[in-house]
């Protein structure tokens, strides 16, 4: 028995780790390469993240509506390919109105909830997402491309998950959530943090990136990608289901492998806009305090 059971957890192990190395090259290829091939990456990756969103809430007996929430992302999507974020309110406007719609000529009970939980799924599972799409076509003088951010925020996320389980299992010793993930502790919340800042400064110094603001990254991506974690767990155990899903194997669903991304992307995307690219929140911030004196 006791042979079996160390076969299994290898043979899962290595089931896990094959399963993570192919989307991570498939992953990667797209990023690199950037236009389409990374408009349809982020989609194959979100209608699937809805399909699963959609079943787990099921479970709460709500019924979001997949084809609104497909049909909005794909909106959006079209509207990131296209950089027009001028187009982005009024795409979210019409989504929510869509939704109502659905709601009130085709949706069934209960009614609020129904038209909430759509809303939230199209941002969580496509807004916040397609952010990846805005950060990777970011461009100035200095840096061609954002290419290199999207990099430092894939290893950021990675290092914050191998930080955390290896810090976890060896010094944790304080629970950072019992209630939402009680496997997870504070330790090993610090430990994927260190690993992630000393992997973004050492990422940013390839292509040219200030320390303190590849420190800075390294700080907003593993502290968001801890709280995605965290929130999609916090989903999970609402509705009473342990996966997302099961089409990953060794992983779960594409949910449970990208829920610490989901918040990380939109807050990389903001912070390289803002401070790296440009400095027009600092600017701002300044003129403004002046104006008070």
């Amino acid at each position: 028995m006791a042979n079996e059971e160390v076969t299994k957890g290898l043979n899962k192990n290595a089931t896990r780790m094959l399963t993570g190395f192919i989307m991570g090259t498939i992953a990667m290829l797209c990023i690199i390469y950037g236009k389409l091939a990374l408009v349809a990456l982020v989609l194959f990756v979100i209608f699937s993240a809805s399909k699963e969103y959609v079943k787990i809430l099921e479970n709460k007996g709500f019924f979001p509506s997949l084809k609104v929430m497909i049909a909005s992302e794909l909106l959006i999507a079209v509207i990131a390919y296209f950089q027009r974020l001028d187009l982005v309110t009024v795409a979210l406007t019409f989504c929510v109105i869509g939704t109502f719609m659905w709601v009130l000529f085709r949706g069934r009970q209960p009614y609020i909830a129904n038209a909430a939980t759509t809303v939230l799924g199209l941002i969580y599972c496509g807004w916040f997402p397609l952010h990846l799409i805005f950060l990777r076509n970011l461009s100035c003088e200095r840096f061609a491309d954002g290419l290199g951010f999207v990099v430092l925020m894939f290893c950021a996320v990675l290092l914050t998950d191998i930080g955390c389980y290896y810090a976890g299992r060896h010094l944790g010793k304080h629970k950072l959530a019992p209630v939402v993930s009680p496997n997870k502790t504070i330790e090993g919340s610090i430990g994927g943090a260190i690993c992630a800042i000393i992997g973004s400064i050492v990422i940013g110094y390839f292509f040219g990136l200030e320390w303190y603001m590849a420190a800075i990254a390294g700080i907003l991506c593993t502290t968001f990608a801890q709280i995605g974690d965290l929130c999609e767990s916090l989903i999970k155990r609402d509705a009473g289901v342990k996966d997302s899903g099961h089409s990953l194997p060794g992983h779960g669903g594409f949910l449970d492998r990208c829920d610490s991304f989901i918040f990380t992307i939109p807050v990389m995307y903001y912070f390289t806009k803002h401070f790296i690219f440009s400095n027009d929140i600092i600017m701002g911030a300044i003129h403004f305090i002046k104006g008070l004196f």
